[in-house]
């Protein structure tokens, strides 16, 4: 665009210098016009002169700018990348923790249902056994009771039998003591 600028600036300088000539001789592109040099070192230089001036301060301003955007959004970038990985290590970390925790409770858990388990079987076991044992004396108790009881219908039994076998040879005292000494004789089973 400049250089567009520059050349039609230039012509027209040319055109507004140029002798006019009697002569209709056009110069050859070739030709070498030492008036037509000058005026083009002295154009560009006022023109590169007016560029700095006016427009190379704001672009190059627009271009540091420019680059410095792009530098802190690369850093924020960068910055962005390790904080998400940081994160990324917290959250393996927080997960495996948990999933330790988990496992530890899960098998705490366990042990105490075991324990517990145990610790029913251990009590329902004595439980039985205490009810066994009270069984048996129970029966232990009935069977003396019943042998008593048997004991006293025999002698019983047996001394009325004896007593209408002799009827009248012994005493009451004597066929007991006779009785009694006949059933411990006897086996207890």
């Amino acid at each position: 665009m400049i250089y567009y600028i520059s050349l039609l600036f230039n012509y027209s300088m040319i055109f507004l210098f140029s002798e006019p000539s009697g002569h209709e001789d056009k110069p050859s592109l070739l030709s070498v016009n030492p008036g037509l040099i000058i005026w083009q070192i002295i154009i560009f230089i006022f023109l590169i002169i007016l560029l700095s001036k006016i427009a190379w301060k704001p672009l190059l301003t627009a271009l540091h700018t420019r680059e410095q955007g792009i530098k802190d959004s690369l850093d924020q970038a960068e910055q962005l990348k390790k904080e998400s990985l940081e994160l990324m290590e917290q959250n393996k970390k927080i997960l495996s923790d948990a999933n330790s925790q988990s496992m530890k409770i899960i098998n705490e858990s366990r042990d105490a249902a075991n324990r517990v388990r145990e610790e029913l079987m251990a009590k329902a076991q004595d439980d039985s056994r205490k009810l066994i044992e009270q069984a048996k004396i129970e029966i232990k108790q009935e069977k003396e009771s019943a042998m008593a009881d048997l004991r006293n219908e025999v002698s019983d039994l047996a001394i009325k039998a004896a007593e209408k076998i002799i009827k009248d040879n012994l005493d009451v005292n004597k066929q007991k003591k006779i009785v009694d000494d006949f059933i411990s004789q006897i086996p207890s089973n």
